[in-house]
């Protein structure tokens, strides 16, 4: 990995995610929304809402990527660890926001109720807020780490209000053709190594009682993504096949 790129971890937290009774739906949106301003999601992790595994897994992402994002945990509710675990990370107090107190209170409810809601305004001493657009309780921010919701609405009305500061952005090009992997498996991998800079995806698929596989290639240099998909498209050709839903993005 060359030293311009910029690399990210998401860590998605919830004993509810893990038991499969909630699918995430946050890692595609993710990874899209940091790809468009070049920071490449390198790893992601679901972890349970256990104190010691989110500490440990916070430490160690904090520490080998770029940029760290949580989804998940911090609600009203007593499995909601997230921000305390946060501040354990960091060798920083909890304390409450003001700010996200004074959103939460505007909101009239009965005493217990609002009680509860104040637990979501404490953040670690010396965070900074992530707005949330819905007008609810805000994320927040710590160094290179970014705490946002897990319910998907709500963490995407806070993910564009965060400016990454990422590096070349990554394209991608396409090409479909109805041969299994196992037939063009030597050629692809003939064509990687002459074009490292770029990675080659193939996926299979059946259609139609046939096997086919979709060629994707990623980089950063338009001409290097260009002549590659040529490559694919001539190797496709000399096995006598036809070149299928071409695309670049």
């Amino acid at each position: 990995m060359g030293s311009d790129v910029v690399t990210a971890c998401v860590l998605i937290i919830g004993n509810e995610i893990l038991s499969g009774r909630t699918q995430d739906a946050n890692l595609r949106y993710i990874a899209t929304t940091l790809g468009a301003q070049g920071v490449r999601v390198m790893e992601a992790r679901v972890i349970p809402d256990v104190h010691e595994v989110i500490i440990d897994s916070l430490n160690d992402s904090r520490a080998n990527y770029d940029y760290v994002l949580t989804t998940g945990g911090i609600g009203p509710t007593h499995d909601d660890i997230t921000a305390e675990c946060v501040a354990r990370a960091f060798g920083v107090p909890l304390v409450m926001s003001p700010e996200i107190e004074s959103r939460i209170r505007s909101r009239p409810a009965p005493e217990d109720v609002m009680a509860n809601r104040l637990l979501m305004a404490r953040i670690p001493q010396g965070a900074t807020l992530i707005e949330n657009s819905t007008g609810g309780p805000q994320g927040f921010a710590i160094e290179n780490v970014y705490v946002m919701a897990g319910i998907p609405a709500v963490l995407q009305a806070m993910l564009p209000n965060v400016e990454f500061t990422g590096g070349a952005v990554v394209r991608s090009c396409s090409v479909t053709v109805y041969l299994g992997e196992s037939n063009i498996s030597e050629d692809l991998k003939e064509i990687q190594d002459r074009v490292p800079e770029v990675d080659i995806g193939s996926y299979p698929f059946v259609k139609q009682n046939r096997y086919g596989t979709t060629l994707v290639v990623r980089g950063t240099d338009d001409e290097v993504l260009e002549s590659t998909l040529e490559s694919l498209k001539n190797m496709i050709v000399a096995h006598g096949e036809t070149p299928y839903d071409i695309t670049f993005e």
